[in-house]
């Protein structure tokens, strides 16, 4: 008998299906994002570290690094491909110019909301990934929840920003400004309010519940009730060390970077962003309001150019806009989450 089950084990062993933990050396996980440890992320990464420990029999050790205390925000990318971090959070539009597919998520009134948005841009960039990303191991992507300008002025038409400075949430947003008559300020959340506070801007584009955690409420009065923009993310993992784990743990890790993982970390995150909206209604001193139907299609037509715009840079980098667009579309509506 004891033959045989040694037999038995030598069997399932060569076939690669040991469960994570048999025989694998322990890896230390290192996660570097650059919100404040009180965001809505930090408690998400960590249910994310304690299934991937746990599935994996405790072989792969996560630690969490928050607000930027392995590298600043701008940087994430790069950490994840040098190794500085095993696994990073990438705001891709902190980058102008580097990687032209998901920017085009970053266009205007294309989002309703960041649950099925969130479904609907890791569906449609893991198409794509690889070849725009391949520098890192892509893990997933995700959006929050629709943001808005915030701003000491009020913002209802897009004449309006002519002559502001404003600090965008990403490039694209940067050229909206721009190209109408706007001045960008550049700032990482972390410096959000700081440049605000100094007169260094006038508005920001912020999602809702972030404008308490970051103070910028303190600031800014005028609040746009509209879904201007979402920023996009991605979870990136330094390729060496992916490529040093055990088929085992390397399943582990693919089995929590999919869209069903994707949702489950930018749900708590989504919804404290959405709350934020709520509570801004009610506070004292700040006037929310919402754009009529005219000054929507005001919006609309004012934000073309950058869809043009954006895909004459992706059509230079070599790839189709107009299946990326449709693709995206297509992923939208499916989920639910078109604006």
């Amino acid at each position: 008998m004891k033959a045989i089950s040694i037999a038995l084990s030598a069997a399932v062993f060569l076939a690669g299906v040991v469960p994570a933990g048999a025989a694998d050396q322990t890896v230390q996980f290192k996660i570097s994002h650059w919100v404040p440890p009180t965001h809505p992320l930090q408690p998400a990464l960590e249910a994310w570290a304690r299934d991937v420990e746990q599935e994996s029999g405790g072989t792969i050790k996560v630690t969490i690094f928050p607000a930027e205390q392995l590298g600043k925000a701008f940087d994430h990318y790069d950490m994840a491909r040098d190794g500085i971090a095993d696994m990073t959070h990438v705001n891709p539009g902190y980058q102008p110019g580097r990687f032209p597919v998901i920017a085009a998520a970053e266009l205007p009134f294309l989002f309703a909301d960041a649950k099925g948005g969130t479904a609907a841009i890791d569906e449609w960039y893991r198409k794509y990934a690889a070849r725009e990303m391949k520098d890192v191991h892509f893990c997933a992507a995700f959006v929050h929840d629709p943001g808005s300008f915030h701003a000491r002025k009020k913002i209802a038409l897009p004449e309006d920003l002519r002559g502001l400075k404003v600090r965008p949430a990403d490039a694209t947003i940067g050229e909206l400004v721009t190209m109408l008559g706007g001045t960008n300020v550049q700032a990482s959340a972390p410096q959000a309010r700081d440049v605000l506070e100094r007169g260094v801007a006038d508005a920001i584009t912020f999602p809702w519940g972030s404008v308490f955690l970051f103070g910028i409420d303190k600031v800014v009065k005028f609040h746009m009730d509209a879904p201007l923009y979402v920023s996009t993310f991605v979870w990136a993992i330094n390729t060496a060390k992916y490529d040093s784990m055990s088929p085992a743990q390397k399943k582990v890790i693919d089995d929590h970077c999919n869209t069903e993982w994707a949702v489950k970390m930018a749900s708590p995150w989504a919804d404290f962003e959405a709350a934020g909206r709520e509570r801004m209604r009610k506070e004292a001193g700040h006037d929310v309001y919402k754009l009529t139907t005219e000054e929507i299609a005001a919006w609309r037509t004012a934000v073309e150019p950058l869809s043009d715009k954006w895909a004459a840079g992706a059509r230079r980098a070599g790839y189709d806009p107009a299946e990326i667009m449709a693709a995206l579309k297509a992923s939208l509506e499916q989920n639910h989450a078109a604006f």
